[in-house]
């Protein structure tokens, strides 16, 4: 097979990708703003440099084919590189310092992530932001696919291409409604989850192996109602569904006139990490954030033990 026949232009990754999505050409058109022939004539052209087929017309609408699943990954990667670095170009053109992307698991997103993006933005206008909420499975891909810089998350992961930093750490509280606790005690004893519609945490890494652990598992303590973020606990126990042991910061952020949290007598910790690729060295503007996110943990902290 000839050279010619195995290179793809960008031109035909972004007609490709296109397709792909939109699973016709009258889609892929409309989205790249040109003409139906050209989007064609683009496909084919690739097609005849690959040497296989991307799509089949099947019932009207294009098909992708095996090989083509396979190539859209690939495609995928280099195409959000492209487009990061359109926006990086973007920034520089406007005077822009520099870029920050952000992934953070939506318990932390409800507090501490806006608070230090919040403080981070006054201090340092010039630089822009993008942060992104993603579940504790799909965080750590983001870094690999780079589509973020740095992660905030509750576990250090185990692998050589990433590196972390503890930032902090949190505690494990009970959130409720007054009125299915009317004169709680300052610390709650385990013993006092008997009986009561207890929401779990599943799928939360670290910190819901400890609530597994350590609050659900033995002494007949069963969990009613099962969820994979705080938020949505939260907004149960809201409604009236249980009470739920969830993460200090959470808590925080849930308080109002119905709600209420109360520290459990056993004290279940867990750490908070900054994630990012070893190959890739923090930037300035990402050492600059860290800082102001652990002063943010710490006085979060404070503030949590005050109350108590």
């Amino acid at each position: 097979m000839s050279e010619s026949r195995q290179i793809m232009s960008l031109r035909h990754v972004e007609v490709f990708n296109a397709v792909y999505q939109t699973g016709s050409v009258s889609g892929a058109a409309r989205a790249l703003n040109v003409s139906q022939p050209s989007v064609s004539k683009v496909l084919r052209h690739a097609e005849s440099r690959i040497g296989f087929t991307l799509f089949r017309v099947v019932k009207g609408r294009l098909v992708p084919t095996q090989e083509a699943h396979v190539l859209f990954q690939e495609a995928r990667e280099l195409y959000m590189r492209v487009e990061s670095l359109q926006e990086t170009a973007k920034n520089l053109r406007h005077g822009a310092a520099g870029s920050l992307r952000l992934a953070v698991l939506p318990s932390l997103g409800l507090e501490i992530a806006p608070s230090a993006v919040a403080k981070f933005h006054e201090a340092n206008p010039a630089i822009a932001f993008d942060v992104q909420t993603l579940h504790n499975g799909d965080i750590l891909r983001s870094l690999y696919e780079r589509n973020s810089d740095l992660a905030l998350t509750h576990d250090a992961p185990h692998h050589p291409r990433l590196a972390s930093m503890k930032v902090g750490s949190g505690e494990l509280v009970l959130l409720f409604r007054k009125e299915d606790m009317p004169d709680p005690p300052e610390t709650i004893p385990l013993d006092m989850l008997k009986g009561r519609d207890l929401i779990r945490l599943s799928g939360t890494g670290a910190v819901g192996t400890i609530f597994t652990n350590d609050i659900a598992g033995g002494d007949g303590k069963t969990a009613s109602i099962s969820v994979q973020t705080y938020y949505v606990a939260a907004s149960l126990v809201k409604r009236g569904a249980g009470v739920a042991v969830v993460d200090e910061f959470t808590a925080r952020a849930s308080l109002s006139d119905e709600m209420d949290f109360r520290m459990l007598e056993q004290r279940p910790t867990f750490d908070i990490h900054c994630v990012h690729l070893e190959d890739r060295p923090l930037s300035g503007p990402a050492k600059k954030f860290i800082s102001i996110l652990q002063k943010t943990i710490r006085n979060a902290r404070q503030d949590t033990r005050n109350r108590a």
